[in-house]
C-alpha cells in the first residue's frame, strides 16, 4: 500500500527525470532539533550547499554561510529562517539529507497531492456504511457526521431468506436541528418495514486529507491503492506550471543558459499531457465506482 512520502516521491521522480536531477546535497552529521540555530553536516560534502534555501526532510531552512572545515552550517536570521517558505520546523535525524534549493519542495509537492485528493471529490466519492434499528413510532434517524449524501437504504426482511430490499421512500436531511440530531445529519424512512429489523444505510463522503509521512493512501484517504496513479498525474499537473514561470526569471543563470535548449511552452505541453491522462483515469474510476456500487434505489421521498 502506498504511503504519502511514497507517492511524494514518485511525484518527485516524474518532475525530474529519473536520472536528470543534478540537485546538490549533503547529509547531516549530527541530529537536529527543532529549535537550532545551526547544524553539522558532513565535512566532506558541505561545499555543495550555497546560501539560500536548502531542504531537510520536508523542512525548509535558509542558510547564511558554513564552514568547510568543520561542516556547521549557520542559519539565517537565526530562528526566523527555520521553517522557511510555509514549511514547518522540526527536527531531523542525523545523515538526513541536506539537499540545495530544491526545484520542487517536498512541501509543495505534498500540498500538491493533498490539493488533488480533496479535487477528486465529487467526481469520486468515499463510500461508508452505518445501520440502524427500526422503530415503527419513529420517523426520522440521526446520520453520522461525515456524510455528505445518502447513496442507497435497504432492510432486512422479517424471515430466513436473509434478504436485504432497498427502500425507495427516504429524504436526506442535511441540516437536521442538532437540539434532536447532534451530527446535525439525518434521513427520515416513510416505506413500511417491520419494526426492529436493520437498516443499512450506504453514504457518500469526501476524502480524508494525507498528513503524515508514513499516512497509507487507501486507509487515510478511503480511496482504493489502484487510484494512486491518478492522484500523481493530477499532482503533476498542477506542479508543472511552475517550470514556465520560472523561464520568465531571466537573472537566473540556469534559466538564461537552458532558453535555447527549452523551447517555450515546453511545461505548458507537459501540463497537457498529464491532464490528458488525469482526465482519461478519472472517467474510468467513475465507470469502476458505479460498477462496483451501484446506485440501484432511487429517492422517490416527497
Amino acid at each position: 500500500m502506498p504511503t504519502f512520502d511514497q507517492i511524494t516521491t514518485r511525484v518527485r521522480q516524474q518532475l525530474q527525470g529519473y536520472t536528470l536531477s543534478q540537485a546538490s546535497v549533503s547529509e547531516l552529521a549530527a541530529p537536529m532539533s527543532a529549535a537550532d540555530t545551526s547544524f553539522q553536516c558532513d565535512a566532506s560534502t558541505v561545499t555543495n550547499l550555497s546560501r539560500g534555501l536548502v531542504e531537510i526532510d520536508d523542512e525548509l531552512v535558509l542558510v547564511k554561510t558554513f564552514d568547510a572545515t568543520s561542516g556547521v552550517v549557520s542559519v539565517m536570521g537565526l530562528a526566523n529562517g527555520r521553517g522557511a517558505e510555509g514549511t514547518t520546523a522540526a527536527s531531523h535525524a542525523a545523515h538526513a539529507l541536506v539537499t540545495s534549493d530544491p526545484a520542487f519542495p517536498r512541501q509543495r509537492i505534498k500540498e500538491a497531492v493533498n490539493d488533488t485528493i480533496q479535487g477528486l471529490y465529487p467526481h469520486l466519492v468515499v463510500f461508508s456504511t452505518t445501520e440502524i434499528t427500526y422503530n415503527a413510532a419513529q420517523v426520522e434517524y440521526e446520520l453520522p457526521a461525515d456524510v455528505d449524501d445518502v447513496w442507497y437504504v435497504v432492510a432486512r426482511t422479517v424471515g430466513p431468506s436473509k434478504v436485504s430490499q432497498p427502500m425507495p421512500d427516504w429524504r436526506y436531511n442535511p441540516k437536521a436541528r442538532t437540539a434532536d440530531f447532534v451530527s446535525g445529519k439525518s434521513i427520515q424512512l416513510f416505506d413500511a418495514i417491520t419494526p426492529g429489523q436493520p437498516v443499512r444505510i450506504v453514504y457518500a463522503k469526501p476524502p480524508g486529507p494525507l498528513a503524515a509521512g508514513s499516512d497509507d493512501f487507501a486507509t487515510v484517504t478511503g480511496y482504493p491503492s489502484r487510484m494512486t496513479d491518478l492522484v500523481v498525474y493530477g499532482a503533476l499537473k498542477r506542479l508543472l506550471p511552475a517550470l514556465e514561470s520560472a523561464r520568465l526569471q531571466q537573472q537566473a543563470v540556469e534559466a538564461t543558459e537552458r532558453a535555447p535548449l527549452v523551447p517555450p511552452s515546453s511545461a505548458a505541453k507537459a501540463v497537457n499531457l498529464y491532464a490528458s491522462l488525469y482526465a482519461e483515469r478519472l472517467e474510468e474510476e467513475r465507470a469502476l465506482m458505479f460498477a462496483e456500487i451501484p446506485n440501484y434505489a432511487m429517492f422517490q421521498g416527497s
